[in-house]
C-alpha cells in the first residue's frame, strides 16, 4: 500500500467515525420542562409565606403559602401586560402589579384590566427542605 493511500484511508476513517458527533450536536436538544426544579428552600418559603425566585431554571416563580398549607401556589409572578413583578397580597388573596394596577386571583386568572392575560401555573412541591416546582 503507497503512502498516500493510507492517509486517505486514515482521514476518511476519522471523517466517518466523527459523523456521528457531529450529528448529535447538531440534533434538537431535549427539554427538560417536566423535570422538578428546585426554587428554594422550605425555611425561606415559612418565613415569609412566599418565595420569589427570579433565576430559575424554569424562570422567574414567586410561590406562594407555607410548607403546612395544604395548597402551595406557584405563578410566574412576570404581569402579562407590561411585564412588571406582581405583589402577593395574602389579605386580598390576589397578585397585584405595582405598574399599572392589573390583579390575579390566586389561580393566576386575570380580575383586573389592563392585563387580558392570566399568569403562567406551575406545578409545586415539597421535598425534605426544598420547594420544588414544575411547568405544567
Amino acid at each position: 500500500m503507497k503512502r498516500r493511500d493510507f492517509v486517505n484511508w486514515v482521514g476518511l476513517g476519522w471523517i466517518a467515525s466523527s459523523l456521528p458527533v457531529a450529528i448529535a450536536a447538531c440534533s434538537p436538544q431535549k427539554t427538560t420542562s417536566q423535570d422538578w426544579q428546585s426554587v428554594g428552600n422550605v425555611a425561606e418559603l415559612d418565613k415569609n409565606g412566599q418565595l420569589l425566585a427570579e433565576n430559575s431554571p424554569v424562570g422567574a416563580v414567586l410561590v406562594v403559602g407555607t410548607s403546612k398549607a395544604a395548597n402551595l401556589v406557584a405563578v410566574n409572578p412576570t404581569c402579562t401586560h407590561k411585564g412588571c413583578t406582581v405583589a402577593w397580597k395574602p389579605q386580598a388573596q390576589k397578585f397585584v402589579c405595582p405598574c399599572h394596577g392589573a390583579e390575579y386571583g390566586i389561580d393566576g386568572k386575570v380580575q383586573k384590566d389592563p392585563a387580558t392575560k392570566p399568569l403562567t401555573n406551575y406545578a409545586v412541591k415539597i421535598e425534605g427542605s426544598s420547594v420544588l416546582v414544575k411547568q405544567v
